[in-house]
């Protein structure tokens, strides 16, 4: 061991900056760079490896299994999904199978749910499991290309740069295309005029669907001519699209000619018969809801998800694994105080959260508004804490 040269490179004392000594040996600063560049290097291309044979892919019953610990409820929404994210994976194996004598098309899937119902949360846990890369983007950013906003193409930017710019990587990923429902055109009728943010958008979208090779701009944002693109090819990719889409039940009501008519209006049982109503949703009521049908026709899988109950938002609370009271009992652990909840308290936090009207979401806001004042004194606490129900009344 020479003290005075890198035990890797060999370079002298003399010719470098710094040697950091080691039990055996030296290394020097560029030593340390370039191994830095092959540790990374070399997470990067394990961070997202998919099966590589069927076996190996995850069955739809495991990956249902894997939804039920972080998603409450929504049983149908699940199922279809966990199947169709194994049927499109099983997809890409097959097709890579040079004696195949048939091609498989790939299945987009349309969610469709209330605000808070878990649509966004299904995408981002079953892309976890599946070990892929994953991007979400908002549908209410994109304009027609010309106008202010984003082109469509940004989508897949936003997926290259979650794949660390792997385009084989990323043309395997799984993109969630949100709110979807709000770039539905103003009416059923074809637009005679520019719907730059609506059916402008939508017609952009189906060359990225259908799938084909799009020129990405690496940063995202507008293309311009002397821009360097990425091109990605968009037959792999799997996109899920969710909207709250408000006002769909009224269609289907009146495609089924049930609408609630005089007296019968004020119905008996209201969530059965919204849960009725929302099973026999099909593709005509989201193209009389404004999606034109050649983008229906690029999402093959529609489903639905179901409105949270009372019971379900209390399930929501404390059930999954990261449950917005188990992440508050850690936050206090942390402090060293062992803080517990009383079931009527739970209670009240859920009926304070519906009447927001905000779905699982607001839950966490409304979690925090009963703890902000213990939060605050925290440093002041005893070492057990039990939040009961007048501490969540003292909020509302």
């Amino acid at each position: 061991m020479n003290p005075n040269q890198c035990s890797f490179c060999g370079r002298k004392k003399s010719e470098v900056e710094i040697l950091i000594s080691g039990k055996d040996g030296y290394i020097c600063e560029n030593c340390v760079e370039q191994a830095h560049a092959i540790v990374k290097e070399s997470v990067g291309a394990d961070s997202f490896a998919p099966a590589q044979s069927i076996e190996e892919l995850k069955k739809p019953r495991e990956i249902k299994a894997f939804l039920d610990e972080y998603v409450i409820g929504q049983d149908k929404a699940k199922k279809q999904l966990s199947i169709a994210v194994y049927n499109h994976y099983k997809r890409l194996l097959h097709n890579e199978d040079e004696n195949k004598s048939v091609e498989i098309e790939k299945s987009n899937i349309i969610m469709v749910g209330e605000t808070g119902t878990g649509k966004t949360l299904l995408a981002k846990t079953i892309a976890k499991q599946l070990n892929v890369p994953f991007c979400i983007v908002d549908a209410t950013i994109l304009t027609e290309a010309g106008y202010v906003g984003e082109d469509v193409e940004s989508i897949l930017s936003r997926l290259l740069m979650v794949a660390d710019y792997d385009v084989e990587k990323a043309e395997k990923g799984i993109v969630f295309i949100d709110e979807i429902d709000k770039i539905a055109r103003k009416s059923d009728n074809p637009s005679i005029t520019r719907d730059v943010s609506g059916e402008g958008v939508q017609q952009g979208l189906l060359k990225l669907l259908e799938g084909s090779i799009v020129n990405v701009p690496p940063q995202g944002g507008r293309k311009h001519p002397d821009q360097k693109y990425i091109q990605v090819n968009t037959q792999n990719i799997l996109f899920i699209a969710g909207g709250a889409f408000d006002g769909i039940k009224e269609i289907i009501e009146r495609r089924l000619n049930k609408q609630a008519i005089g007296f019968s209006s004020e119905k008996i049982n209201k969530t059965e018969g919204d849960d009725y109503i929302l099973e026999k949703l099909n593709s005509s009521d989201l193209k009389s809801f404004g999606l034109i049908p050649e983008l229906l026709g690029r999402f093959p899988i529609v489903t639905y998800l179901d409105k949270l109950t009372k019971e379900t938002l209390l399930r929501i609370l404390k059930e999954p694994k990261n449950s917005i009271i188990n992440q508050y009992t850690e936050l206090f652990r942390l402090d060293g105080i062992d803080i517990g909840f009383k079931d009527r308290a739970l209670e009240k936090i859920v009926e304070y959260t519906i009447d927001k009207g905000l779905g699982a979401r607001g839950l966490r806001g409304t979690t925090e508004k009963v703890l902000e004042n213990y939060m605050f004194d925290i440093d002041t606490l005893n070492s057990s804490l039990i939040i009961d129900e007048d501490d969540v009344k003292s909020i509302i």
